[in-house]
């Protein structure tokens, strides 16, 4: 199973939810797509940035940006990875950079053989602002069964996480 979040999916329904599906003997990845901002690129080459863990950072843009990436996606996934594995499923976390999510997501489930895509759904499907959203172009590009879950939008905050006046979540 692959579930794919930008931080918006209810960690606690989710991990409840999978764990009925993949039972004891299933495994899942728990993924999200980063875009590096290339403004962030130029700062990072006058060593303005330091990153949050404790490691030598090397002068490689590309090692960089796999910590950026990393660090990032730990934050995005950590609830429902924290939920899973309290609950004794298989689960492992990733982290993809990519400036197209939804093909990132697409390209994800088939190269780790998905089951299904487990996706949050933060705008209604049927608004005509939503078919540019990410769950909707997944699902008109991918062949693997496909489940929306309703997230709280990012101005409602999320379940483990109170939402803040005035600030998305």
């Amino acid at each position: 199973m692959l579930i794919a979040t930008a931080g918006a999916l209810p960690s606690s329904s989710v991990a409840m939810l999978v764990e009925r599906l993949v039972g004891a003997e299933g495994a899942v990845t728990v993924m999200s797509c980063l875009e590096v901002p290339r403004e962030f690129l130029e700062e990072l080459a006058t060593e303005t940035w330091q990153p949050f863990s404790d490691e030598p950072r090397t002068p490689a843009i590309e090692h960089a940006v796999a910590q950026y990436v990393e660090e990032r996606g730990i934050r995005l996934v950590e609830p429902i990875i924290a939920a899973l594995s309290a609950g004794g499923v298989d689960v492992r976390a990733l982290y993809v950079e990519g400036t197209d999510p939804a093909r990132a997501i697409v390209e994800t489930a088939v190269e780790h053989e998905a089951d299904i895509i487990v996706l949050g759904a933060t705008r209604p499907i049927f608004d005509a602002d939503a078919w540019e959203s990410v769950s909707v172009r997944v699902m008109q590009q991918t062949k693997v069964p496909l489940l929306l879950i309703p997230g709280a939008s990012r101005r409602e905050g999320r379940e483990d996480q109170p939402a803040q006046d005035g600030a998305d979540a």
